[in-house]
């Protein structure tokens, strides 16, 4: 019997029940085998591990590229090109483009372009569009891995990169919620009330549009908790297989805590809201500014209790490139700024580095950015585990070296508006990624090529 194509040895391996001093062969895209320390049969290749962890690659679920709309805040080459970099082999693109993914013709001319231009896995999201059945069916065969709304309204001027995707009324999105539990998908939601919102922005409207203060008045955690109140009280009666996208807030995390068991839904929150508050977005400006935003102490302290609780088990990137130039066009105007960070190459040091702090165990943190959303959406064991016949998507991180977050260091296109993390020092760092076994980041270098990530489907 023939021996692996490659080799992985000498590492730290984390498998589903810990870690282990194990040598992983691969052979063919995916882990041929797992062996005792010395005891693998020879291989035509070898990558050593020797000092270091080697983790199944990242599975990020929330993920914006926009492309092939707006390649001057990103295109799929660069920003799968800073996954690799960040340590994560697959990514969940969102439908925002332009226009929508909210069409089969539009699902199928995406997922053309990402195979074409793709550094590592993708899958694509949808939204439902018209809310028909003949539609929703004939995206769901395209193979997306889950479907999108939001609550809110499409932002002015942006109304065709939201058709089908922005449901204010909430029977629109009762609809939804039915519509789509038929399909076994999930439904991830970004969860703000209209109403809210126009209320707190009208207020808004006439404080300092330059104090990062003005953003959390025009969208304070009452607009998030009472929209997502409502879609967890909807869905005891839809059972849509329901995700609610970054959580960032006490009250929202009150409100997950009181329907727990009530229907089948997860939630989610992102590095932004663990790693930073509102005192950062005052020292980066419009340079950190998402929806929904960042916000104080207290809030960041009681996501991390959700998370230590088992209230959120995700924590994903909602990486939102954009250009320098729409970003210094709103300087000092918190309102009319482009919402979005980059963030795909900080999450795994980030994670790691909370490991570090103490505040997560190792096992525990590759659950939140990696193992459960591939249970969720779909594609555990393929994606998500070692362990023989997984994809060979790996990767390999320093737990004693430390990543310094700096713009002139990273991959992503948006690097000149990466402020929120500029300067961080985090204790670990991704030494190597594999996609399908081969070698797309090695040591600070991007090596693989485009249309090397394959369309991955639940």
């Amino acid at each position: 019997m023939s021996g692996p194509d490659r080799l992985v040895a000498g590492g730290q391996v984390l498998m589903p029940d810990g870690l282990h001093p194990v040598d992983i062969g691969l052979s063919g895209g995916r882990i041929a085998g797992i062996y005792a320390r010395g005891t693998a049969p020879p291989a035509r290749d070898r990558i050593d591990a020797t000092g270091l962890t080697v983790l199944p690659g990242l599975v990020d679920i929330h993920f914006h590229v926009r492309a092939p709309a707006y390649p001057e805040r990103g295109t799929v080459q660069s920003e799968t090109r800073a996954a690799a970099a960040g340590g994560v082999t697959t990514i969940f693109e969102m439908p925002i483009s332009k226009p929508c993914c909210s069409t089969p013709d539009e699902v199928a001319r995406r997922l053309t372009h990402f195979a074409g231009n793709a550094v590592v896995n993708f899958g694509l999201y949808a939204a439902p569009g018209d809310l028909t059945e003949a539609s929703r069916d004939a995206m769901k065969a395209l193979g997306i891995v889950a479907w999108k709304i939001f609550t809110t309204p499409a932002p002015s001027g942006r109304e065709d990169e939201f058709e089908g995707l922005a449901f204010p009324d909430e029977a629109d999105q009762y609809r939804a919620l039915e519509l789509l539990a038929q399909t076994g998908l999930p439904l991830v939601v970004h969860a703000e009330s209209a109403a809210l919102l126009g209320l707190f922005g009208d207020r808004a409207a006439n404080l300092d549009a330059a104090s990062a203060t003005t953003h959390t008045a025009a969208r304070p955690a009452v607009c998030e908790a009472v929209a997502v109140a409502k879609l967890l009280a909807m869905n005891m009666r839809a059972q849509a297989r329901l995700h609610i996208a970054h959580v960032t807030s006490a009250q929202t995390v009150s409100v997950l805590r009181g329907f727990a068991g009530t229907s089948d839904f997860t939630a989610e929150t992102c590095p932004q809201y663990l790693f930073a508050t509102e005192a950062d977005v005052a020292r980066a400006g419009i340079y950190a500014k998402v929806n929904p935003p960042i916000r104080s102490q207290g809030d960041q302290d009681a996501l991390w209790q959700a998370i230590d609780d088992g209230i959120i088990d995700f924590v994903t990137t909602d990486h939102a490139p954009f250009s320098q130039a729409e970003k210094k066009a709103a300087e000092g105007n918190f309102l009319t700024a482009p919402p979005g960070v980059p963030g795909i190459e900080f999450i795994l040091p980030a994670m790691l580095d909370a490991v570090a702090a103490g505040r997560l165990s190792l096992e525990r943190a590759h659950d939140l950015v990696c193992a459960n959303g591939a249970r969720r959406f779909g594609i555990y064991p393929a994606k998500g585990a070692i362990l023989p016949g997984s994809d060979a998507d790996l990767v390999l991180v320093d737990l004693a070296q430390d990543t310094v977050i700096s713009a002139s260091a990273l991959q992503t296109h948006a690097r000149e508006v990466a402020h929120l993390y500029e300067g961080r020092r985090l204790r670990g760092k991704v030494m190597q990624t594999l996609v399908a076994g081969n070698t797309v980041f090695d040591r600070g270098s991007v090596t693989g090529a485009p249309g090397h990530g394959r369309h991955v489907r639940p």
